[in-house]
């Protein structure tokens, strides 16, 4: 598949965000974030800010992006829409929690409860983003279980790295905020890893034969090709990676996404308050940087069934 770089930037920065809004919610439940309401609604709006611009950005993809409202009526049937809702709803509570905050002075009661629902949104939020490619059958690397489940781990491996980030600037690095990191970015590494060793080791679902009905006749090959000039579907369908790269790029995804910023949030342990922020700012920003390459192989890696009429034999 062609990766979109609108959708790419719209999962990296929504799961961020999402992520953050459920770390925030379960972390001031158990009472371990700072009193300060500043704290609360700085948090919020780092976490708004990413969601709405995510949001917007998934827009670009689309060919009519001034229909994108006409997606939100369909969600009996599209994970895309259920998709929008949930990340709409998840702004009322959120918006709740910050100003509740700032204008009781407390963080408990009602206050607390709208985070916890602002956190169960938003990772409904992430399953939701994550069953929309994993619900589609025509394409293998997708349509398997370990999808969904990698988009929530990964929204709060990053949510998690941004945590760190929002406490650092308050100048308050607790040991939980700091082992939440490295937890959740282990979490995402090891489902990396096992999303990766299922696409590799999957057998192909679909033949050429399958495709054309003439399976039945024996070994079936395209003597012309469909087209004589590339076209869409073959622009957007049959992007292709090359193995040797898709090593290369998955290692460098790995160490990005996963082991820079665990080192650079342990190291915030015995850093002083502006060293910690520099090493926050640092672990954000490779977190971010492995993510976007991990989406890019997401979608580079995939393979369409449709391809099938365009000269490969299995999909």
């Amino acid at each position: 598949m062609h990766p979109a770089y609108s959708v790419i930037f719209f999962t990296t920065a929504s799961g961020a965000g999402l992520g953050l809004i459920v770390w925030l919610g379960l972390a001031n439940l158990l009472g371990l974030l700072p009193a300060m309401p500043s704290f609360g609604y700085f948090t919020v709006l780092v976490a708004l800010g990413l969601l709405s611009i995510g949001l917007l950005s998934s827009t670009f993809h689309l060919g009519r992006p001034e229909r994108a409202w006409r997606a939100f009526s369909q969600w009996r049937s599209s994970w895309l829409s259920r998709e929008g809702l949930a990340a709409s709803a998840t702004y009322l509570p959120t918006l709740a929690f910050a100003i509740g905050w700032d204008r009781l002075g407390d963080n408990s009661g009602y206050v607390a409860l709208a985070g916890a629902v602002a956190a169960l949104l938003a990772l409904v939020t992430l399953y939701t983003t994550g069953m929309i490619y994993a619900s589609l059958p025509t394409i293998r690397a997708w349509n398997q279980p370990l999808t969904a489940p990698a988009y929530i781990v990964l929204g709060l491996a990053s949510g998690a790295v941004l945590m760190a980030l929002m406490l650092a600037v308050f100048d308050y690095v607790p040991t939980w905020a700091v082992w939440l990191a490295i937890t959740s970015l282990a979490a995402g590494w090891v489902i990396k890893r096992l999303y990766w060793r299922k696409i590799d080791s999957d057998k192909p679902r679909h033949t050429v034969g399958q495709a054309t009905g003439l399976g039945g006749l024996g070994q079936v090959r395209p003597l012309d090709p469909p087209h004589t000039m590339p076209n869409f579907v073959m622009r957007e369908m049959g992007f292709e990676v090359g193995r040797k790269h898709a090593c290369k790029l998955r290692h460098f995804a790995v160490v990005l996404a996963f082991v820079v910023p665990a080192v650079l949030v342990v190291l915030m342990l015995a850093g002083g308050s502006v060293i910690n922020i520099i090493l926050a700012v640092l672990a954000v920003m490779s977190a971010a940087a492995g993510l976007v390459m991990e989406r890019w192989l997401f979608f580079a890696e995939a393979e369409h069934v449709s391809m099938l009429y365009y000269g490969r034999e299995a999909a």
